[in-house]
């Protein structure tokens, strides 16, 4: 879910760089860093917090070149010290170079194993330092080639940007599990970054999608860019970034994820209608779904639920007694609006139960009649492997509980899910998706 980004041939690079995490500031919210290059040397900073916690003017004049790689980090992989935030910065025989990842490599333990068996010594826990030792080890002459042998030995859904004293790489996995952008800057620069929304505020126009299986080369010997395509693409875009984790401004994959959301609430409205007298969301990802189902159902819509915006999201904390903290201190009711009413309750996703089950609880308290908890994702009843903290099978309430048994553990008045079928149809059926969360379907082997 981490935020990545790259920007090439700007005057100001670093400073598009914390802009667009800025933009990002969604996808993670534990760590960011962003490390930039003259041609002669790289400079970093990086430090655990949120974007405009970590720079100030005197760490973006830190930060100087033309050119410059970010990342926000959500973990997956590794602790939540600083040493496991992100780019990862070496010092090996060609020169200087940083890596920033996206996703989630699931042979990352087997690498790691046989690198320490050969005499390599790791700083952080996360996969993604597996990388860098592999370029480094590498004898290839060239660090094109030795990225695409590193490559060649790793497994699972990965956005990459790595970046030397004159060049910076882009590469998406063969799968395009996680979404990589690719935009030109006003000033004649580029960038590439996990979402589109990134380019909205820095004045960028969209090129295009990185492909999958694609590497594009950034050198500031040449014009342009160079655009290698490494493996064959087999497109399968994880459902949950059009679900939960992408803004509703971003465009995926051709996709805008306003428009989608809003359908896949308009599918529920369909397939579970509700006699019911207000349609509200859980704000704020559940707010664009709620509109479309108060427009297919013809129940209004009312945001009975405020959200105190200077709490994060639930979903990214680490643990289950503050994940309910922030639950109250992020969500109030609007007491008058709800008393006496029967709601239908819009949210995205259910996990671990426990905030739909406090949700429930708040609105019953303010005085609602009925509370009608309807998910606009089909039941998550497995782990993610590539790069989503979906918990174990034992934390998914799911995967250990029938429809009806987690209706009852909420305490609803009823409980729907969108099915699989609708929810690939909202998105759109030309395409695979990862499902995996739903399906169980763990493709990457």
């Amino acid at each position: 879910m981490c935020a990545i980004v790259g920007v090439f041939g700007s005057t100001e690079a670093s400073r598009v760089a914390y802009y667009s995490l800025f933009a990002m500031q969604h996808r993670g919210q534990e760590a960011t860093g962003i490390c930039s290059s003259d041609g002669k040397k790289l400079s970093k900073v990086k430090k655990k917090g949120l974007v405009t916690e970590v720079f100030d003017e005197e760490a973006l004049g830190h930060l100087v070149g033309d050119m410059a790689i970010g990342h926000n980090r959500y973990s997956t992989a590794g602790s939540k010290s600083v040493i496991d935030a992100q780019p990862i910065y070496a010092n090996y025989k060609l020169g200087e170079i940083a890596v920033a990842h996206n996703g989630n490599l699931i042979n990352g333990e087997n690498i790691k194993k046989m690198l320490i068996d050969e005499g390599a010594i790791f700083q952080s826990d996360m996969d993604t330092e597996n990388i860098i030792h592999l370029i480094a080890r590498s004898h290839k002459e060239h660090l094109k080639d030795r990225i695409i042998e590193a490559l060649g030995v790793i497994k699972g859904a990965y956005c990459l940007v790595i970046q030397g004293r004159n060049k910076i790489f882009a590469i998406r996995d063969r799968y395009g599990v996680r979404p990589f952008a690719l935009g030109q800057l006003e000033d004649g620069g580029y960038i590439v970054s996990s979402e589109t929304c990134a380019f909205d505020l820095v004045g960028a126009k969209f090129i295009r999608d990185v492909r999958p299986g694609e590497m594009i080369i950034f050198d500031k010997a040449k014009e342009g860019f160079e655009s290698i395509q490494l493996f064959e693409p087999d497109p399968r875009i994880c459902a949950f970034e059009y679900i939960y984790f992408a803004r509703p401004d971003s465009v995926i994959e051709g996709k805008s994820v306003y428009a989608v959301r809003q359908e896949m609430g308009r599918a529920m409205a369909r397939e579970n209608p509700i006699d019911a007298d207000l349609v509200i969301p859980v704000p704020d990802s559940g707010v664009s779904a709620a509109l479309g189902y108060a427009k297919q159902s013809g129940i209004p819509f009312e945001m009975g639920i405020v959200r105190n915006h200077y709490v994060g999201r639930t979903f990214i904390e680490p643990t289950q007694a503050r994940r309910d903290m922030k639950v109250k201190l992020k969500l109030s009711p609007i007491n008058s609006l709800l008393k006496g009413k029967k709601i239908v309750v819009i949210d995205d996703s259910l996990v671990r139960g426990t905030t739909a089950k406090r949700i429930i609880k708040i609105l019953k308290d303010s005085g609602a009649k009925e509370v009608h908890m309807c998910i606009t994702s089909p039941t998550i009843e497995h782990p993610c492997k590539y790069g989503i903290d979906t918990p174990s099978y034992k934390e998914l309430i799911s995967a250990n509980k029938s429809v009806e048994e987690v209706r009852a553990y909420i305490k609803a008045d009823s409980l729907s899910f969108l099915t699989i079928k609708s929810l690939v149809k909202s998105i759109g059926d030309e395409r695979k998706y990862s499902l995996v969360s739903f399906d169980g379907n763990y493709f990457i082997k």
